[in-house]
């Protein structure tokens, strides 16, 4: 006789049983790390039930706009509070930001200058306060409570970047938030100055702030502050820096009252949400305009700070109807033990501040810009980096990516039937400054960076040559500093400050604008450092648009074994305020002269030695057959370009004394130009067969998809590979380790030649 089994059917809890395991779950959770659910999305949260009331009881135009312009002229008072008094090289000199957010911490509006990418991503430290420390009995957020955040995988650039973040109150209720946030510099990592290229891992760079509680009654708390002072090299700073955020939030905190007091809150928030709201559907309008087409570019970086290899940023962009897609799949895979990777909220706050400053400048600067716009990457790639890989040198990949969206939105605008700004090509993206550290001539220890890095050259527009040295591209209206106001604090000189350097420029029917040198030398200190993070020594990190070439390569150089401020004193004819003529002539004897990629680790320097690079030029736009000669004598005589690479490049003919052009002979050289390249070029499908190979080549170190096959990534060889989607460690050997590995050979090859002799 068999026996059946009845089938028990589950128990299915009640909702006293699922909430008390909710609450279990929530009051045992080990660690509240990075919420992907908050770090992943950049919209709009949906509209509250407060925000609809207050919408459908504020209609009036006019009231909204005297409200925004309020709140806007709030924001600019505090940009303009903590460029005044702030301590660090990047508040004085710009890269700060202000903001309102809405309650439910979306960035409705932000100062006008500073760096917009801040402000694009310090709506996620803020969703996590709100999900997480609101209704938390240990936490709190209460009126008169601060908040600090500085770690990029809660929402900010990278970990030199702090933010402070105040909730705004109205009769006990919460209305709005405000923040200001600074690259401070300075961080506690594994080298000085904030932003260390030898991180290996998040462990190694610095203080790792998740958003915690501050300031309380508007105080700062002092154990909270002596914990963060302790942590960094520069405890001066921290405070300072510190006080500065929480006074100009309060500012603007100020400001907001009085609109609530006149206006009410309702109107407050109403016209926050208006303004978002607005924004979103007036870019979905004006993408629609642009044509359906996708576009296709990429920009190589070429080192990982630490070691040259080709690593490759692609994207393909395209616009279906209102529906913008930026398609980033195909870039490198992460550097598991590699600071250039970015998270995913870094690059879509990068391309946000590429659309509010050059493409919609317009538009009220907030968060709405970009929340219609889709991002896509592979998971673990390098724009798109896990948490346990580290990205103190986020801008790298950060910057390029910009440049990659950049140089694809040029193609639409140009077709596009309404334009808010001029078709420009892109601008130099990369931070070409002295990062530094130390103990200076007052026994003090510090670490941060020149704000040269803000000289950028412009990209050319369709009808003028590139502005130089403008504005850094994550900060339209920056300032880029005065390294002379510094040097009471610091124990070292620019001995070359902002000087154009000649011949470094974007060739085109309109040049992008160029950057300038820096040579530095330190003076009054034994324990004094440099470093230098940035790329573009070996391959350009832009392109050219329309026939506009790139700029050109810019290595750092170095001349050891000399005592420049000796020099200065005994011989100063010997020295020369230019690179070039430096490392040409060779003007001090017994001196090395050495050039590098641009990506230095922290060296110490002793006393006199030089260390020089220069900023880089903006990219040209259109066919520089086309460039009237004129221009090209004006460079000449400005000193931006040598008159044999003006006739090399530009086929100009002229008198090498007056500068006279011979109109003639120019036009005669540029159609033999144009007929020997009719002569050189070949059918596309020909040209193809030639130029595709199948791998990459075997003697680069390459990473990225090849060709159109996004599905596989290479790892630094042709048999090294992963697919997009299945992460993989991607670790790089230390670099003294390939030094002591190359030794070892030669020193085999060496021990192998004595036996044949033998």
């Amino acid at each position: 006789m068999s026996e059946t089994s009845t089938k028990v059917a589950p128990k299915v809890p009640s909702a006293e049983e699922v909430a008390l395991i909710k609450k279990f779950l929530n009051d045992t959770t080990l660690f509240l790390g990075p919420d992907p659910e908050i770090m992943r999305n950049h919209d709009l949260m949906p509209r509250s039930a407060e925000e609809d009331a207050a919408m459908k009881n504020l209609s009036d135009a006019h009231t909204v706009a005297k409200i925004r312009d309020r709140i806007q002229a709030g924001c600019d008072e505090g940009y303009e509070m903590v460029e005044q008094m702030g301590a660090a090289p990047g508040a004085k000199w710009g890269d700060i930001i202000t903001g309102v957010y809405s309650a439910s911490g979306d960035l409705a509006i932000a100062s006008a200058g500073g760096v917009l990418i801040f402000s694009a991503l310090v709506h996620h430290p803020i969703k996590f306060i709100i999900k997480n420390w609101v209704n938390e009995p240990t936490v709190g957020v209460r009126d008169g409570d601060g908040f600090i955040h500085n770690d990029s995988r809660y929402g900010n650039v990278h970990n030199t970047d702090q933010s402070m973040i105040l909730p705004i109150f109205h009769q006990g209720k919460l209305v709005c938030w405000v923040a200001s946030t600074v690259h401070e510099g300075e961080n506690g990592a594994i080298e000085p100055g904030g932003m260390p290229s030898m991180a290996e891992s998040p462990s190694d760079e610095g203080l790792k702030m998740c958003p915690f509680k501050v300031v309380e009654n508007y105080q700062i708390k002092r154990d909270i502050l002596t914990f963060l002072q302790n942590s960094v090299r520069e405890p001066k700073l921290q405070y300072e820096d510190m006080k500065v955020k929480l006074f100009a939030c309060l500012r603007i905190k100020q400001r907001i009252e009085e609109t609530l007091n006149s206006d009410g809150p309702e109107a407050l928030v109403a016209t926050l949400r208006t303004t978002m709201e607005n924004v979103r559907a007036e870019v979905k309008r004006r993408v629609s305009e642009w044509p359906d087409m996708t576009v296709r570019t990429y920009i190589i970086q070429d080192s990982t700070l630490r070691e040259n290899c080709v690593v490759k940023i692609n994207c393909k962009l395209t616009k279906t109807g209102d529906r913008l897609i930026f398609d980033f799949r195909g870039s490198s895979p992460e550097f598991t033990n590699r600071a250039t990777n970015t998270i995913l909220a870094g690059l879509k706050g990068m391309l946000a501040q590429c659309f509010l400053c050059y493409v919609w400048p317009d538009l009220p600067r907030g968060q709405a810009a970009f929340a219609p716009i889709e991002v896509i990457t592979d998971p673990h790639s390098i724009v798109n980096s896990s948490y346990d890989a580290p990205n103190s040198q986020s801008l790298m990949s950060i910057f390029t990516g910009f440049t990659a969206g950049q140089h694809a939105v040029a193609k639409f605008l140009y077709s596009c039937p309404e334009k808010y700004t001029k078709v420009h090509a892109p601008t130099f993206n990369m931070i070409n400054t002295f990062i530094w550290g130390g103990v200076s001539q007052h026994g003090e220890t510090l670490g941060n960076l020149c704000a040269d890095l803000n000289g950028m050259g412009g990209g050319a527009r369709s009808d003028t040559d590139g502005e130089h040295a403008l504005a850094p591209i994550f900060a339209t209206m920056a300032d880029i500093g005065e390294q002379e106001l510094n040097e009471e604090d610091v124990p070292f000189l620019q001995l070359v400050s902002k000087k154009m350097t000649r011949d470094a420029i974007a060739p085109g029917k309109y040049r992008g604008g160029q950057g300038y040198t820096m040579i530095v030398a330190t003076k009054d200190s034994e324990q004094w450092g440099f470093m230098t993070t940035a790329q573009g020594a070996k391959i350009p990190p832009i392109q050219g648009l329309f026939g506009g070439y790139a700029c050109g390569c810019y290595p750092l150089s170095k001349v050891k074994g000399v005592d420049v401020y000796d020099v200065l004193q005994n011989e100063p004819h010997k020295f020369k305020h230019s690179i070039e003529e430096i490392m040409n002539d060779q003007p001090f004897e017994g001196a090395t002269y050495s050039t590098y990629h641009m990506g230095m680790g922290f060296e110490i320097s002793k006393r006199g030695e030089l260390f020089m690079i220069s900023q880089g030029a903006g990219a040209g736009y259109g066919d520089l057959l086309e460039r009237d000669p004129a221009s090209v004598i004006r460079d000449i005589e400005e000193g931006l370009m040598s008159q044999g690479v003006a006739e090399r490049l530009y086929k100009v003919k002229f008198d090498p004394v007056t500068l006279a052009i011979n109109q003639e002979a120019t036009d005669a050289a540029r159609d033999a130009e144009r007929k020997a390249r009719i002569a050189r070029s070949v059918p596309y499908a020909e040209f193809i067969k030639s130029w595709n190979k199948p791998t990459p080549p075997t003697h680069l170190q390459y990473f990225g998809c090849w060709g159109d096959d996004i599905t596989k990534l290479y790892m630094g060889s042709a048999d090294k590979f992963r697919d997009a989607d299945t992460p993989r460690p991607n670790y790089m050997t230390h670099p003294k380790d390939v030094r002591i590995a190359e030794l070892e050979a030669r020193l085999a090859a060496l021990g192998a030649m004595g036996s044949d002799k033998q």
